[in-house]
């Protein structure tokens, strides 16, 4: 999924598999157009955050052409502009920012939550072979704790972990959204809120800290701050098992009630 075929200067293209609804997962997106980035970009540089908007679902059964735009290439960092085409038009626009590893002090206030259940001891929830995740119980509305991995080894390639997270940033934000909303009922299939609910992300932000392996358990742990308008916004942490904090994430997801269309 991530090996994109060079398509001219600056472009290439990826594709992906079928998803259990249909369509494209947006993390793959994300990390392909990180990708595509990067592939611009000197080794020094290492992501350290990305910005995206998606604009429209994706076709699995189309290409992706992702065209990159230098913004600025600078000494510490460099800037990138991405959009991922269909033959539909875009259906992403990312901005992302590599920077060269800097000595300098470290302080971390946020921590892993001290009662998130091991992920050996919580049940696998996974709905693709990409990755598995360990969600634990939920004891407050509007937040999702659980443990989320890549299946495949990665590599020591600081660009293709952050491409691996980013792909697993995109799932658990949905899940506390929807958590929030009054009409939600914990099930274990969810089908009711489903077939009266829409939900899709609109935005996703990225912002990396510290080195870290994605196909080792990584603890993802979202709260949404409100529903405002169709939408909820949520913000999350991302903490190794030993409890550094190696990531930060932020999306806004469109929640919304499937109303019958009338007579045309």
């Amino acid at each position: 999924m991530m090996d994109l075929e060079p398509r001219g200067i600056d472009a290439w293209v990826g594709e992906g598999p079928r998803y259990p609804w249909g369509g494209l997962y947006g993390g793959q997106i994300v990390a392909q157009a990180l990708q595509a980035a990067a592939l611009t970009v000197d080794p020094r540089f290492r992501p350290h955050s990305l910005h995206a908007y998606f604009i429209r679902r994706g076709d699995h059964s189309q290409p992706i052409r992702f065209e990159v735009d230098r913004v600025r290439d600078g000494g510490s960092f460099v800037t990138r502009a991405v959009v991922a085409r269909q033959s539909m038009g875009a259906i992403l626009n990312m901005s992302a920012s590599f920077q060269v590893a800097e000595a300098a002090v470290e302080v971390q206030t946020v921590s892993l939550a001290p009662d998130l259940p091991r992920a050996d001891a919580l049940r696998s929830e996974g709905w693709g072979e990409i990755f598995d995740r360990r969600l634990a119980p939920a004891s407050v509305r509007g937040r999702v704790d659980g443990w989320l991995r890549a299946l495949q080894p990665i590599g020591e390639d600081p660009v293709r972990q952050a491409c691996a997270l980013a792909y697993l940033s995109d799932d658990l934000p949905t899940d506390a959204a929807i958590s929030l909303h009054p009409e939600h009922v914990q099930s274990d299939s969810g089908d009711d809120f489903y077939s009266r609910f829409f939900s899709a992300s609109l935005d996703h932000a990225v912002w990396f800290h510290r080195p870290f392996d994605a196909s080792r358990w990584l603890a993802q742990s979202f709260t949404c701050h409100g529903l405002m308008g169709s939408r909820g916004l949520t913000v999350g942490h991302v903490f190794t098992e030993d409890g550094a904090h190696v990531a930060s994430v932020s999306q806004e997801v469109l929640v919304r009630e499937i109303r019958p269309r009338g007579p045309r």
